[in-house]
């Protein structure tokens, strides 16, 4: 059976253009994610979120690829919600005080049932030691609705120009902004130079 592939079946919403930012209605979509706050470069609260959701993504594809029904499905990229409680916070980088959400999108068929049996799976292996984001983890439907996005190329501290893009799209078209900053990183950054990083930039707005 073929991989299921959503980041294909979704291109507009994972592959926008790098040049002008778009308009774009997300639809509902299930994601497994973890809540924190703090710097994500050098906290270890968000490595350990990144580590519990990779481990259950990744241990959910394998044991529906081998159970009666075969789904298979490629695990989508890490995504991220950023938001401050003073908006200064974010704009001057002031990154301790940042919340954040990490996540990472699953097709339909990997439903609450089967994270939740998922994780029972990896604390039965003692992963819940190495992984202490593990029992914070959850299932939740995710309904973002009207965005504006552009794919920025480049380091992440460089992302500002393409961000004040989106809020100027936003004003001109008559919307206002709301929700959380996303970003979806489409580049391992332990692999990849800081120039050649893709990282979609999503703004819901109303």
């Amino acid at each position: 059976m073929a991989k299921k592939d959503l980041s294909k079946e979704l291109q507009e919403l994972y592959f926008p253009s790098a040049k002008e930012p778009m308009l774009v209605k997300v639809p509902k979509m299930n994601f497994i994610m973890v809540d924190g706050q703090g710097d994500p470069n050098t906290s270890k609260d968000y490595m350990s979120a990144i580590g519990a959701l990779y481990s259950v993504a990744y241990t959910a594809k394998f044991t529906l690829k081998k159970s009666a029904k075969g789904k298979d499905f490629i695990v989508m990229p890490l995504e991220s919600l950023w938001w401050t409680d003073d908006p200064n916070d974010f704009l001057k980088g002031r990154k301790e005080k940042w919340h954040w959400t990490a996540m990472i999108m699953v097709p339909k068929h990997v439903t609450r049932k089967v994270v939740d049996d998922t994780i029972v799976q990896l604390k039965k292996k003692g992963k819940d030691k190495e992984l202490p984001a593990l029992p914070k983890l959850r299932f939740e439907e995710f309904d973002e609705g009207l965005s504006a996005q552009i794919m920025h190329i480049g380091p992440y501290s460089e992302e500002r120009p393409n961000i004040e893009k989106l809020h100027k799209l936003i004003q001109e078209s008559g919307h206002k902004i709301v929700g959380k900053h996303h970003e979806i990183y489409l580049g391992d950054p332990r692999r990849t130079k800081p120039e050649k990083l893709k990282t979609v930039i999503r703004q819901p707005m109303r």
